[in-house]
């Protein structure tokens, strides 16, 4: 068997039996490098060379954790959860039903819209994610609203975002990454529209969303309410709040988002989201919302709850390397489109599944791309697939699998704010659920674009 589907699998097939992640990717990496004959040293170099390409990464997203403590501190997102408490709270039954259902879909949609504008208006990716869902925690629970629904709301937004709609890390997924690699394999798409290619794919993840929040998802869901206090009260009401503290720390969210913003647009070499981190906490220090006593409690606190994040994308880069490294994704690729090189149907969907299992063990999509471009374009053009249907689908290949994968961002994201209160599985809660909702959709989607586009 292949090294990388091998490696892919066993990877799955760990996690979803309740191994811890980081141990699955472990496990993965050695199998796929021990089948593809690198050895055990060999392995492991590969497997710890990746390891440093995740450290800064973890270091970012452990400073953002600390920057998301330093304002919950600050009592802003406890304004917001006081707001959205009290349009739930009433005597009225009636009234109180249909405030549930407004305040569930003004929580969804909320969500939905930051991860969509995440990814092109304000390109912070999921940097917003540990500053936004761990204070409506105790809303999503007043709510019963099942978190797998606002995971997969959240995944949609990430995803959809940047394969369809052609700004920020859109622009780079589709214009200098896709459509950069599909004209160095020799095929001109200037003139392809990427909208009207990835149209299809887009409405396959829409419909997905809107089964898992209004089919599968839609039932209420109970969780224990947790304060975060040292007493374990439960919060009853609102809690009063420093306005000051408050004017002061929306004053550092739009700081750290508008150096991230600038940053990203620039295209400046320092990350975004550790500069922008480090400025908000700053911020923080400098105005005494956080004081010199409070400040190791809080930053250990917030990279506590980032930690685990933080050492799965270490661990999945890690991973990565070890399946680059086996120089076995190119032969798969190969082998699997040659199989079915007479058949326009069979193809395309050979095509589709082959980068949904590439993207599923690399964890990134953007990864992908370059991988899979050379090998499609040649055999698309063979198959006599259209330039639009050539990119639909090598798009849409890429993009399939960074939703459901357990070492991806689109997953890990959200895992980090709705496990706040450790009440929300990284596989059964994040991973499974957008892989169902998300994958199966796009994938049909896809070869329905290839098909008749």
């Amino acid at each position: 068997m292949n090294a990388v589907i091998l490696a892919v699998l066993v990877m799955l097939v760990l996690a979803m039996l309740r191994v811890h992640v980081v141990l699955s990717l472990f496990v993965g990496a050695l199998v796929g490098g021990l089948t593809a004959g690198l050895g055990i040293s060999e392995t492991m170099v590969a497997f710890q060379d990746g390891l440093a390409d995740g450290a800064k990464i973890a270091l970012s997203y452990a400073l953002l954790g600390a920057f998301a403590m330093a304002v919950a501190h600050s009592g802003l997102p406890q304004l917001l959860a006081n707001w959205l408490i009290a349009r739930i709270e009433t005597e009225d039954e009636s009234a109180s039903r249909k405030a549930i259902r407004m305040t569930t879909m003004l929580v969804l949609g909320g969500l939905t819209v930051m991860a969509i504008m995440s990814q092109n208006l304000i390109p912070v990716h999921i940097a917003f994610i540990p500053l936004v869902v761990p204070p409506l925690l105790i809303v999503m629970s007043r709510l019963q609203l099942d978190r797998r629904a606002v995971a997969c709301a959240i995944t949609f937004g990430l995803v959809t975002t940047y394969m369809f709609l052609p700004l920020g890390f859109g622009r780079v997924f589709l214009h200098d990454i896709l459509y950069a690699n599909i004209k160095d394999a020799g095929l001109d798409v200037s003139h392809v529209s990427a909208t009207q290619a990835m149209g299809i794919p887009a409405l396959g993840m829409i419909v997905g969303l809107l089964i898992a929040v209004f089919v599968t998802y839609r039932k209420p869901r109970t969780y224990r309410i947790d304060t975060g206090s040292d007493s374990g009260e439960e919060i009853s009401g609102p809690v009063e709040v420093d306005r000051r503290k408050v004017a002061i720390a929306l004053v550092a969210v739009v700081a750290c988002f508008a150096v991230q913003t600038f940053l990203t647009w620039t295209e400046s070499k320092a990350d975004p989201l550790l500069v922008g981190a480090l400025l908000g906490l700053l911020l923080f220090m400098a105005t005494r919302v956080v004081t010199i006593a409070e400040a190791d409690d809080v930053f250990t606190g917030g990279m506590r709850m980032m930690a685990l994040i933080g050492l799965i994308m270490i661990t999945a880069q890690g991973f990565a390397a070890v399946l680059k490294e086996t120089k076995q994704i190119e032969p798969l690729v190969k082998s699997a489109t040659s199989l079915f090189a007479g058949s326009k149907p069979a193809a395309a969907f050979v095509m589709l599944l082959v980068g949904l299992i590439v993207t599923m063990g690399i964890g990134s999509s953007f990864s992908t791309l370059p991988i899979i471009s050379a090998i499609y374009v040649p055999l698309c053009l063979s198959l006599g697939f259209s330039p639009v249907a050539t990119v639909s689908l090598i798009g849409t290949a890429g993009a399939l699998g960074d939703a459901g994968s357990p070492a991806s961002d689109s997953t890990l994201g959200p895992t980090a704010g709705l496990n706040a209160d450790g009440q929300h599985d990284h596989m059964r809660d994040s991973v499974i659920p957008t892989f169902l909702h998300f994958n199966i959709p796009l994938l049909i989607a896809g070869w329905i674009a290839a098909m008749v586009l």
